[in-house]
């Protein structure tokens, strides 16, 4: 390999990195400012849980679209785009006047940030060979957590420097430089997926309508004049979701190719990361709340106890993509899925174990996130060819985000109606059930890279 060709991939993979942190930076940094801006709105946690569920599921609909548009299309154009819109919404977040707004905002940056991940992802499967590729996604996860990491505590300084707006004003800097970055390094010409087909609009729209209909069947149903209402609602819900499973597997070239789960590699990797995320993210919401309801920390302390959670993800992003690479994806996937059931493990028990024992259990879910997010994430798109990996990595990310968001969502549910320390152990038992559940799905992924 010659200096250029070096330079070049060192170039790109920067530049997935950077792009790649704005939305889990965003994502944490919301934390911590949901006290703050349930008090400014005079808010439920419910209704202000919208802004990390409305996010969340914006990230899940959108990615596999996204991908499939850069499959075809290239990927420049969408990373450039999507950086763009990021910066514009964020700077609409900050000035936002009302909850609703707030939110609206929120989902315009994920549909940013959905544009631009799984088009970075596509740039690595396709320009860095097999034996770099893991490692590479360790790199890029330990960027994205690092930004998880600084989340909490520069969030929290934020906001108590200059109110929960200043979360959004920070994205503007890291945005230009990701803007200027991706404009000389990424290639104007990538591989393309050729198909005569038409784009699958369609799918994309009865993809956006389930899952949407999902989320709000589940947060809003129990409120329903009717018990019959969120029945009949579910049961439509079924019927479309059967209508687009039938049309995308007879679909020539379908937004989301149903048939990637009978991969081994890619089904094992994408139930895997939902079920961890679901822990993880399930942890990452909890932990706010219970020292702000329990020990009335300020938003300061919480976000710098939180840096327990994520900056372990910073150190052994890198480790796992070598041990990946080296070992297989499936040793140190499995391996860090353990390590997460061993820290939530101990809070399903007692969530008020104290101090000392919190920064134990955060630690310990935090290298386990890093120690397996590069090898799930390279048995995905390994999955397919390069001309596929922007969809399979978008779907990947799906499947993602439908662990954090119902993660997100039964811990709302669970914190309105439980008293105390119930309503938390409750959360925690949950998250640990889908830890478990992820120790099982690596166990079955395959163990050694493909080309």
């Amino acid at each position: 390999m010659t200096q250029s060709q070096v330079r070049g991939e060192r170039a790109v993979l920067a530049t997935v990195a950077l792009a790649a942190i704005l939305a889990p930076l965003n994502s944490t940094m919301i934390a911590v400012a949901l006290p703050r801006v349930v008090d400014d709105f005079h808010s439920s946690v419910g209704s202000a849980g919208w802004l990390v569920t409305s996010y969340l599921l914006a990230l899940a609909v959108v990615q596999p679209v996204a991908g499939k548009l850069g499959d075809r299309h290239g990927r420049r154009p969408f990373v450039l785009g999507g950086l763009l819109v990021f910066g514009l919404a964020s700077l609409g977040a900050a000035v936002a006047s009302s909850l609703a707004l707030l939110i609206a905002f929120r989902v315009a940056q994920a549909v940013a940030g959905a544009v631009v991940f799984p088009n970075g992802a596509g740039l690595v499967r396709e320009l860095i060979p097999a034996g770099r590729r893991a490692r590479a996604f360790g790199m890029v996860g330990a960027a994205i957590a690092l930004a998880a990491a600084l989340g909490p505590p520069l969030g929290g300084l934020l906001i108590s420097v200059g109110g929960w707006q200043s979360i959004f004003y920070v994205n503007i800097p890291l945005v230009a430089a990701a803007l200027v970055l991706a404009w000389r390094s990424i290639p104007r010409r990538t591989a393309v997926a050729v198909s005569q087909a038409p784009f699958d609009w369609l799918g994309s729209a009865l993809f956006a309508v389930v899952l949407g209909g999902v989320a709000a069947l589940v947060i809003e149903g129990r409120h329903a004049s009717s018990s019959l209402v969120p029945v009949l609602s579910g049961i439509a819900l079924v019927a479309i979701a059967a209508v687009f499973i039938r049309r995308e597997l007879r679909h020539p070239d379908p937004v989301l190719q149903p048939r990637y789960f009978t991969r081994r590699g890619f089904a094992a990797a994408s139930a895997g990361v939902a079920a961890s995320n679901l822990g993880f993210y399930t942890m990452l919401l909890a932990t706010p709340v219970l020292l702000s309801r329990q020990y009335h920390w300020s938003s300061l302390q919480t976000g710098l106890v939180l840096a327990f959670l994520s900056a372990p993800m910073v150190a052994l992003s890198p480790v796992g993509g070598r041990l990946a690479d080296r070992y297989g994806r499936r040793a140190p996937s499995v391996m860090g899925c353990a390590l997460l059931v061993a820290g939530l493990a101990p809070l399903a028990v007692s969530p008020g174990l104290g101090s000392v024992g919190l920064f134990a259990c955060l630690a310990l879910a935090g290298s386990g996130v890093g120690l397996s997010s590069a090898g799930l994430q390279t048995s995905a798109v390994e999955a397919v060819g390069p001309t596929q990996a922007g969809v399979a990595s978008g779907l990947f990310s799906t499947c993602r985000y439908i662990g954090s968001f119902a993660g997100s969502i039964a811990l709302a549910r669970l914190l309105d109606s439980g008293h105390g320390l119930t309503g938390f152990r409750a959360v925690f038992a949950m998250a640990l059930g889908g830890a478990l559940v992820s120790v099982v799905a690596t166990a079955v992924m395959p163990s050694r890279q493909t080309a």
